[in-house]
């Protein structure tokens, strides 16, 4: 299976990278293909509402990075999302990728009503996991939650959530060995959640 690993951090280098790369290492120990992006190299502009997506099936508005990501979200059986947190919520970066997913989205001729998207019912999955220097992993609640709830109604399932606390100098996450452990054994669990379910 592919699983995809999207950095919210505009730090190349710190704590959510060095986290991620852990849980796409024990994905790959379970025998995923695995893919690291660094959301913010892709220069992904925010979603302005124009709706055209609605009949272009997907972003027309702009011609960035995204359009490098969207047939890679539509191969791939599973996602981590990891952030660090800005004032209690996900970065820029990883808010304006999950909102320009939007072309997804199939909508009826009736607003409101109903939707569906095209990525459910496919079996994808996805992880999320978030960051903070507050040691009360309360301090990032909205974080984790958004990510969670802003992925699952696109049609992924959230196979779990991690809150990793304490991590304020840079790449702290380097040396807690405990924290490592946490994030390798849940890229495991992870890519065998697929082989279970298969």
């Amino acid at each position: 299976m592919k699983i995809i690993g999207f950095n919210g951090s505009p730090r190349k280098n710190g704590n959510t990278k060095t986290l991620m790369t852990e849980m796409l290492r024990g994905a790959e120990s379970a025998g995923a293909e695995i893919t690291f992006i660094h959301l913010p190299s892709y220069h992904i502009e925010n979603c302005i509402g124009c709706e055209r997506c609605r009949k272009d099936k997907t972003c027309t508005q702009f011609f960035d990075g995204m359009h490098l990501l969207y047939p890679l979200l539509d191969e791939a059986e599973g996602i981590i999302l990891g952030s660090p947190t800005y004032n209690y919520d996900m970065t820029p970066w990883m808010k304006a990728f999950i909102d320009r997913m939007y072309p997804f989205f199939d909508f009826g001729e009736v607003r409101p009503g109903p939707y569906s998207s095209r990525l459910a019912n496919r079996g994808k999955k996805a992880l999320v996991f978030g960051v903070c220097e507050q040691v009360n992993p309360e301090e990032m609640t909205h974080n984790i939650t958004c990510m969670r709830d802003a992925i699952k109604v696109i049609g992924y399932e959230v196979q779990d959530m991690l809150a990793f606390t304490g991590h304020f100098k840079a790449n702290s996450a380097a040396s807690n060995a405990v924290d490592l452990k946490k994030a390798f054994d849940a890229g495991s669990a992870f890519a065998r959640s697929f082989t279970v379910q298969g």
